[in-house]
């Protein structure tokens, strides 16, 4: 029974969205295209009819899971339009996100899978970190563009360094602190007067 082109365009989406969770999950290299498509409901057969290789896949996946994840961000700030900032952080620092290793920020779970993989891949992560910088340093503010931009860069990489080290023991205490740490932080980086500030005489 031939599929019309609503349905693939369907079927298409599904795996994406599918392969966008699988991928945090395992890894690109951690699970098979035969499972993949298992968990879309679809036979390895179509995958081909859908995308040009496994590579394609990754590559929409990854756009999709950061395109969730800015959405996130963003819904979060929208609940608190006095501090945006502090609502994200409070959201994406939480040991609820923390505990979302398919669902959660797809540059902690892979990160440094995208460095090992092609460069349409790491063209995806390149994209997905410029949106979350422009929003982060648009919360920052203020009237020097650059100080904002470098403002953001140090608190997004405290983020998700904190998630990435939250995640990788096994003393949830430790865990905790990690996440707690992090937030005290950026909020202060947010704050702070950036580093080549002259004191006033």
């Amino acid at each position: 029974m031939r599929v019309s082109r609503v349905q693939a365009e369907e079927n298409r989406q599904t795996v994406i969205n599918v392969a966008s969770r699988l991928f945090r999950e395992h890894g690109f290299d951690g699970i098979g295209l035969k499972d993949l498509m298992a968990g879309a409901g679809m036979t390895q057969g179509a995958f081909y009819k859908q995308f040009d290789s496994k590579e394609d896949l990754a590559v929409q996946a990854s756009r999709r899971a950061l395109e969730e994840a800015l959405g996130r961000w963003s819904a979060a700030a929208a609940s608190r339009p006095d501090n945006p900032l502090a609502a994200a952080v409070d959201f994406y620092l939480s040991e609820d996100h923390c505990a979302q290793r398919s669902d959660g920020c797809p540059v902690v779970a892979l990160g440094s899978d995208a460095a090992r993989q092609g460069p349409e891949v790491r063209a995806s992560f390149e994209a997905g970190f410029k949106e979350h910088l422009a929003l982060v340093a648009g919360w920052i503010g203020g009237a020097d563009r650059g100080e904002a931009e470098s403002k953001a860069m140090a608190i997004l990489s405290t983020m998700v360094g904190a998630v990435l080290l939250a995640r990788a023991v096994n003393d949830e205490e430790m865990s905790k602190q990690f996440l707690q740490a992090a937030a005290g932080s950026v909020m202060a980086q947010a704050a702070a007067a950036p580093l080549d500030a002259k004191p006033r005489q």
